[in-house]
């Protein structure tokens, strides 16, 4: 089954800004925050709970889980084509933000994640490897505040 070019990325951050990244298993060096396709029939709020659980073991209905109400397009990484329809190379990503009290031990997925860190947010900022990840994060401060 072919993954829909639609998905979520979810920058979880604490409301001192630390936030938290996640290192690629497929690609190792390669940091990033939560992410994932929406599944068929899914809200996409759905898919960004699904997917923090998926990735961190977190319940995201128990925070402060924000539909950033932005989005970007992509073209989507030659190397991960297979798992979209013939011809898609544009995924949409929206873009949500979940705020916990404190940093926090988290389970990853070791199918999805090797590692996990917290940064300060100009840290993590500077360590995605992602633009539009990188571009979520930066704003983070204007948030918070």
């Amino acid at each position: 089954m072919y993954k829909i070019p639609v998905s979520v990325l979810v920058v979880i951050y604490t409301k001192d800004l630390q936030v938290l990244l996640l290192e690629r298993a497929d690609h190792p060096g390669y940091w990033q925050s939560v992410t994932g396709s929406q599944d068929t029939g899914e809200t996409l709020r759905q898919t960004a709970v699904r997917e923090v659980f998926e990735e961190t073991g977190l319940n995201a209905l128990e925070y402060d889980l924000c539909d950033w109400q932005t989005s970007n397009q992509y073209e989507i990484y030659e190397e991960w084509r297979w798992r979209y329809p013939p011809g898609v190379t544009i995924n949409t990503e929206h873009a949500f933000g979940l705020c916990l009290p404190e940093t926090m031990p988290i389970k990853i997925s070791a199918r999805e994640h090797l590692n996990y860190i917290w940064l300060p947010w100009q840290q993590a900022k500077e360590k995605v490897f992602s633009e539009s990840n990188a571009k979520a994060i930066l704003g983070l401060p204007n948030i918070v505040s």
